[in-house]
């Protein structure tokens, strides 16, 4: 009894799409000099016994362009807020003032933005690693359908060519992105 095995170009387009968008999600995250909600989206506090999003146990928002405000909604995560800020890695030092947190965004010396830039390139580099996974993956599929006679050796390498040319196309957006995001993190 040979197990059903069914490839499925449009799941691959899925799964890479879902890899796009936690890249730019990630590229989100990373600090441009300008003030942005998004800048604290990886920010979790440990609140209510768990790691908890910031944007969970307070509302995030930006006054003007070199400021984000947060309002935490209970008086006791505000110190796990600011703590949890301070070592997320993004440079920024929150102002206590009640239950309000204040951070002024400084702006990048050259340096940092060297570092973000090769930060981002690491980000690009693990959805380019999604990308394969998701077209070995797909590859193993078409393996498996051929072994088992479900397709012909020359459908297989039709369809390993759809796969390649899909997993290229995808692979150029993510370096098209990565290429834009450089630009932005170096414009002074």
């Amino acid at each position: 009894m040979s197990e059903e095995v069914d490839y499925d170009e449009a799941a691959l387009k899925k799964r890479m799409d879902k890899t796009l968008e936690s890249l730019s999600s990630e590229f989100g995250g990373l600090r441009t000099g300008r003030a942005s909600a998004s800048l604290l989206d990886n920010v979790t506090v440990m609140a209510y016994g768990a790691q908890t999003p910031l944007n969970q146990v307070g509302s995030v928002s930006v006054p003007d362009p070199r400021m984000i405000a947060v309002n935490i909604w209970d008086k006791g995560n505000v110190q796990a807020a600011d703590k949890a800020i301070r070592d997320a890695g993004l440079g920024l030092n929150p102002v206590v003032d009640g239950t309000n947190l204040r951070i002024p965004i400084p702006p990048l010396n050259e340096e940092r933005r060297a570092d973000l830039a090769k930060v981002a390139g690491k980000y690009a580099e693990q959805a380019r690693i999604g990308i394969r996974n998701v077209r070995r993956d797909g590859m193993d599929v078409l393996k498996k359908m051929q072994k088992n006679g479900d397709i012909s050796e020359d459908e297989q390498k039709a369809f390993s060519d759809d796969v390649q040319k899909l997993t290229d196309k995808y692979i150029k957006r993510i370096d098209d992105a990565l290429k834009s995001k450089e630009e932005e993190i170096m414009q002074v």
